[in-house]
């Protein structure tokens, strides 16, 4: 089969559906691939690269007759009118919002799929267009905050003064707003966020940000997304919100409801008490936007002097790597679509992920699916197990036995060692033990990493020493030496061996 990327003809656009590197997956399924000409100009994908890479150049008649279109943005009437009957269209078309454009797909009696439909399960995060677009945004969003705010996100001591880091507020912990925590956090700002869901107060605080927590029921979200709030979570949440913003310098907004207008939570009182040269970036915009004064697509500065940026395109604004996201993205869907790598799509409604993103199929509406049940709430708890009898603490008449006997055992080797530095070196050796053992025992958890350090040089010292003594012809001081020497080399080497290990979770692939 025949797999055509068209140029985008959405206003503006920047991406395309497919890259150099993307298409030669497609054809490693069997695919032939044509592209038409300047469809990758503006994400860094010339035609030249295509051309490397083995596949058609064509005309947009060419490319709109293949079998398989693939294409970002829901296709216009007029691409609709190009296809094929029998041919299959992959775009992200939000079909819950878009009841006409069903129907002309249908009118055409062609396949469609929705890449903005992939049901959120483990298997399908791999597809997941969504996802891969607002990490981007989100990133990008701190990036354009950046730029309007003028000043460092870091806090700097100088000769000349102290300069305190500036704050951000990030409403929403979903891809996006993570994103942006993550990106501020590493910018050196201080990052507060909230979510509906009390599930992700977890991840907030893992990407270095503090969760902001509200006196209010929140349910545990089932599919993944946030719901629409009750009248009390929106009364419990207005007034946390109105003093977050005004104690911020950057407001990010992510909070959107599938299939519905974007929540409305920062009001223009709230936008009018934040502080001159504020900044506020609604990714909300599109579905109207979190805040009031939120225009789509536009740079809005109150009277105040507060700027809100309502752009839409956020994850366009890097079209190189979202293109390469996005095109990724599909090839995972033909994969799963293509399992015999033989070229030829087939769908099985069996599968949840195939049948999620099928809105028409030969001319007949498959929308809405059936619902497929995605729960972001933690595993029910598993009956306990019945708890073990704590062991009985041991009687004061036992404590007085057990010390009295060391201290007789300490005697009777003081009293039989031949000379007086081996009994001061039992002594010294006795002490430390008991020394060791409360100071060791008394260690947090969190400490035992840095302990190990102070181990790896103790233990150097023990070989050290070892070394010394081992130069004896006293034959009990010989073997003693080698044990020793032989232990704390095992203690050094491998304490180093486990850090090794330890640094090579947090140390980043080439």
């Amino acid at each position: 089969m025949l797999i055509g990327i068209p140029r985008e003809s959405k206003q503006g656009e920047t991406l395309v559906a497919a890259t150099a590197k993307t298409v030669t997956q497609l054809t490693n399924l069997g695919y032939d691939v044509i592209v038409e000409s300047g469809a990758g100009d503006h994400a860094d994908q010339p035609d030249t690269a295509f051309a490397e890479a083995g596949v058609r150049v064509g005309t947009t008649q060419e490319v709109w007759a293949a079998d398989v279109v693939v294409k970002v943005n829901a296709p216009t009437d007029e691409e609709i009118g190009r296809l094929r009957k029998g041919a299959t269209v992959i775009s992200m078309m939000a079909p819950g919002r878009s009841p006409e454009l069903i129907e002309r797909l249908q009118a055409q009696g062609v396949t469609a799929l929705a890449m903005d439909a992939v049901p959120r399960i483990s298997r399908a995060q791999s597809m997941d267009v969504l996802s891969s677009m607002a990490n981007v945004a989100g990133y990008r969003a701190v990036v354009e905050s950046a730029h309007e705010f003028g000043r460092m996100f870091t806090g700097q001591v100088t000769a000349a003064g102290k300069i305190p880091p500036a704050r951000v507020f990030v409403v929403g912990a979903g891809v996006a707003g993570l994103a942006a925590i993550g990106a501020a956090s590493a910018m050196g700002a201080v990052v507060r966020a909230f979510d509906v869901r009390p599930e992700v107060a977890e991840q907030v605080e893992s990407m270095g940000a503090q969760f902001v927590h509200v006196e209010m029921e929140q349910e545990v979200s089932s599919d993944g997304y946030a719901k629409e709030m009750t009248e009390a979570q929106v009364a419990a949440t207005a007034a946390m919100y109105d003093e977050e913003a005004r104690a911020a310098d950057i407001v990010i907004t992510t909070a959107l409801i599938p299939g519905r207008p974007a929540p409305s939570l920062l009001t223009a009182e709230t936008v009018a008490g934040m502080r001159n040269g504020s900044v506020i970036v609604d990714m909300a915009a599109a579905n109207g936007g979190n805040a009031a004064g939120t225009v789509a697509d536009q740079r809005v500065v109150t009277a105040n002097g507060v700027t809100i940026l309502g752009y839409t395109d956020l994850a366009g604004r890097l079209a190189a790597q979202t293109s390469q996201l996005y095109g990724t993205n599909i090839v995972n869907l033909l994969k799963l679509l293509t399992p015999e790598k033989d070229g030829n799509l087939g769908l099985d409604f069996e599968d949840v992920v195939q049948r999620g993103i099928t809105v028409v199929r030969d001319g007949q509406s498959t929308w809405p699916p059936p619902a497929v049940q995605v729960s972001a709430a933690p595993a029910a708890p598993v009956a306990a197990a019945p708890a073990k009898e704590p062991k009985a603490p041991m009687s004061a008449g036992a404590k007085v036995g057990w010390v009295l006997g060391a201290i007789g055992v300490f005697w009777l080797v003081n009293a039989l060692a031949p000379t007086d530095e081996l009994r001061r070196h039992f002594t010294v050796l006795m002490l430390s033990i008991v020394i060791g053992y409360y100071v060791i025992g008394k260690v947090a958890h969190a400490l035992h990493t840095p302990l190990m350090s102070v181990t790896n040089a103790i233990s150097g010292v023990v070989v050290v020493g070892a070394l010394v003594q081992i130069a004896t012809d006293d034959t009990l001081v010989l073997v003693l030496s080698a044990v020793a020497i032989l232990l704390a080399s095992i203690n050094v080497f491998g304490g180093f061996a486990v850090t090794r290990r330890m640094l090579a979770m947090f140390s980043k692939g080439a």
